[in-house]
C-alpha cells in the first residue's frame, strides 16, 4: 500500500523557506522608498520651486529664494546658493 502526500516536517520546512524568502523581499523592498522628508525640508523645496516659477522673491524660514533659484541667508552655501541639507 503506496502513500502519497506530504509529512508534517515537510510543510513546516516549507513554510520555514517561504517566510524566509518573504521577510527578505519585504526587506529588500522597503530599502527602495525614499525616505520622508522633513517639514522644513518640504518648505524650502516650496519655496525655492514658487521663486523660480513667480519670477520673486520668496522667504523661506530663515533663507531667501531669488528668482533664478540661488538662496541667500545662514543655511546656505556660499558657493553654490544651496541650501543646506542639514541644519
Amino acid at each position: 500500500m503506496s502513500r502519497t502526500g506530504f509529512t508534517l516536517i515537510e510543510v513546516v520546512v516549507s513554510l520555514a523557506v517561504l517566510a524566509l524568502i518573504l521577510g527578505v523581499t519585504v526587506v529588500g523592498l522597503a530599502s527602495l522608498r525614499q525616505p520622508a522628508a522633513s517639514r522644513t525640508a518640504r518648505q524650502i523645496t516650496a519655496a525655492r520651486d514658487s521663486a523660480v516659477r513667480s519670477g520673486m522673491v520668496v522667504v523661506a524660514p530663515q533663507i531667501l529664494f531669488l528668482p533664478d533659484g540661488r538662496a541667500i541667508g545662514p543655511g546656505v552655501e556660499p558657493l553654490t546658493g544651496a541650501p543646506r541639507a542639514h541644519q
